[in-house]
């Protein structure tokens, strides 16, 4: 029961922080592209509390616990067109910065367990456990619970990048799409962003995202079992 709570806290922590840099950088790349108004607002912050919504980030991920993984949302960055100097590249920057900061993470993380493993067979021995989903409960090393929090880091960062790439509003990446295409085309994107919450809800009773993240997960996990 204590290291179920142990691991209930340190998803939740990972999840909080996630979320926070992914709004973070939605707001610190508008910014940098000419609009202040998250600036503004005290969104261009790591701090958790200025990004939280309360049932994407806290009643949400509760309730995820009793399914074997926590998930959530923040507040979406507001972001005024009119202000970026290239309204239709800078929109699609913009919503890209979020999972892009995700995954960033998860690499870092990913490297770092890496490194773990070639330091010492113990280092080794631990990270293949981990990558395993056999979380060791015994031992003193601090070594030990970080580990578990970077495992913990590199599959909710890419679960949220590659979750929020789908392009279906309201995720990023519908608007990451509809800056791809040529403008015929994305108004299409556009058209359908009225029913993007129908769409996602058909996608996630189909198992669709599980489907996309479900192989990247396992690209990186396996080189950690190795």
């Amino acid at each position: 029961m204590q290291f179920d709570l142990f691991m209930a806290a340190v998803q939740f922590i990972v999840l909080l922080l996630s979320l926070s840099v992914h709004e973070s950088a939605h707001a610190f790349t508008a910014d940098l592209l000419g609009d202040p108004t998250a600036r503004y607002l005290g969104r261009v912050s790591l701090n958790p509390m200025v990004h939280a919504d309360l049932f994407g980030t806290i009643i949400f991920p509760i309730i995820g616990l009793f399914s074997g993984l926590m998930f959530g949302w923040a507040k979406p960055v507001p972001v005024n067109l009119a202000r970026l100097r290239n309204p239709a590249r800078d929109h699609m920057l913009v919503a890209a910065a979020g999972p892009a900061s995700n995954l960033l993470i998860a690499l870092g993380l990913f490297g770092v367990l890496m490194i773990v493993k070639t330091v010492s067979p113990d280092g080794a021995a631990l990270v293949r456990d981990v990558a395993y989903w056999q979380y060791p409960q015994t031992g003193n090393s601090v070594i030990v619970p970080l580990t578990v929090i970077a495992f913990q880091g590199i599959v909710l960062n890419l679960i949220l990048a590659v979750f929020n790439l789908i392009p279906v509003a309201p995720l990023d990446g519908a608007a990451v799409l509809s800056g791809l295409l040529p403008r015929p085309l994305s108004s299409i994107i556009d058209q359908l962003q009225p029913y993007g919450f129908m769409i996602l809800i058909a996608l996630l009773y189909l198992g669709i995202p599980s489907m996309l993240y479900s192989p990247i997960l396992g690209f990186f996990v396996q080189f950690l079992r190795i």
